[in-house]
């Protein structure tokens, strides 16, 4: 949608001109799936979809909110002096939560907004709209209220709502992937230690295909809670013989004796998927480093068949998609991204062979899954921002 019908919405909408755009990107990880809370490495980078948010200023201390993906709901309405989460408040309780935490850390935040939001991440196709909400509402308040909060600030209050004020048991990826988004480069993050380093990501003659299942997914009931329990439960186990503060502080080599010690097949196999796929996150960037995108491909494709055979987050429909790129011609890898049990699968493709790819891909989905799938071509993007506004 183009800006300036957002503006003209906000206009019908508020009765009133908007004084400001901003945009905050979704994200998509390349590798290093379901490790973040397992204090491992991950390999995200901010996309170009994402969640746009038009604002102008009240005197008083209510946020009426819009929202142009959800117009049955109207303007949903509430104040400063009650930021509690609310069933009835729907989605708004990701910028409820994200207020509430800037006011207990100290932030000057007295009067409320009017604002319109409109997201183009496809909602449930798990490349992080909660996320790309909750890091747009942190940079809107940043900017109109002047206050002093850094990317890696926002990424942490952000997690905080996630966790405490949500309900999802989720790892810190999603946030510091948005918030520290950077054009061309994909962020390689120490989900325990939180240091990052940006890795160039340019890959000539190929590009990012997200495919999305069309299968929604919510995070908060899926099985996402079930396995970081397993995973807790594991590391509860192996810390009585190794001297470890995660599970990604095990090596490849301590994993048969974890398979002995924890004499739970279940067990060691989300341990597996854990420490192998760590390990794959760093031969994925020494491979892009040296601009080996056949290595990085098959990385991809390896990926997939440990969350598939190990982790148990794929299902059919990330499945046919996966395995079924790999067998057309120009794709480099194929794997499921985000949390799983639905939501998308991302593919590196030759340019030359996109449309083929889609074409073929999509007959062989259809026909195994009996709807569409819908294919995007990603770039990776900055992060939060503020545009300019005509």
């Amino acid at each position: 949608m183009e800006l300036s019908c957002l503006q003209n919405e906000f206009q019908t909408v508020f009765n009133t001109s908007s004084e400001a755009t901003f945009f905050a990107p979704g994200r998509i990880n390349l590798i290093g799936e379901h490790i973040d809370y397992n204090g491992g490495l991950v390999f995200p980078c901010a996309i170009t979809l994402g969640t746009y948010g038009l604002v102008s200023k009240r005197s008083d201390k209510l946020f009426r909110v819009y929202s142009s993906n959800f117009k049955e709901l109207s303007i949903l309405e509430f104040s400063l002096d009650d930021l509690s989460y609310a069933a009835k408040h729907n989605w708004c309780n990701y910028l409820k939560g994200v207020l509430l935490y800037l006011k207990e850390a100290g932030h000057v935040i007295e009067t409320g907004l009017n604002l319109l939001v409109f997201g183009n991440i496809p909602n449930g196709a798990g490349l992080s709209s909660s996320a790309s909400l909750e890091m747009l509402m942190c940079k809107i308040c940043a900017d109109i209220y002047n206050l002093s909060l850094s990317p890696v600030e926002a990424a942490l209050l952000g997690k905080q709502v996630e966790n405490q004020y949500i309900g999802v048991n989720s790892g810190i990826m999603d946030q510091f992937a948005i918030a520290l988004g950077k054009a061309d480069s994909a962020l390689l993050l120490n989900c325990n230690t939180q240091e990052y380093n940006y890795i160039p990501f340019k890959l000539k003659g190929y590009s990012i295909l997200i495919m999305n299942t069309n299968k929604r997914r919510e995070l908060a009931d899926s099985k996402y809670n079930e396995r970081r329990s397993e995973c807790d439960t594991a590391l509860a186990i192996l810390q009585k013989f190794f001297p470890i503060h995660t599970l990604c502080d095990l090596s490849e080599s301590q994993l048969e004796e974890a398979e002995t010690l924890l004499n739970n097949p279940l067990l060691f196999k989300r341990v597996r998927h854990v420490v192998t796929e760590n390990m794959r996150v760093i031969k994925a960037t020494k491979a892009l480093e040296k601009g080996d995108l056949i290595t990085f491909g098959k990385l991809l494709n390896d990926s997939h068949r440990s969350l598939k055979e190990d982790y148990k987050v794929t299902g059919k429909e990330l499945d046919t998609l996966a395995e079924n790129a790999r067998t057309i011609e120009g794709v480099l890898g194929a794997r499921m991204t985000g949390a799983g049990f639905g939501g998308c699968s991302l593919a590196i493709v030759e340019n030359t062979k996109i449309q083929d790819f889609i074409s073929k891909l999509s007959i062989i989905y259809k026909e195994e899954i009996g709807y569409a799938a819908d294919f995007y071509v990603a770039s990776i993007g900055n992060g939060p921002i503020q545009l300019i506004q005509s």
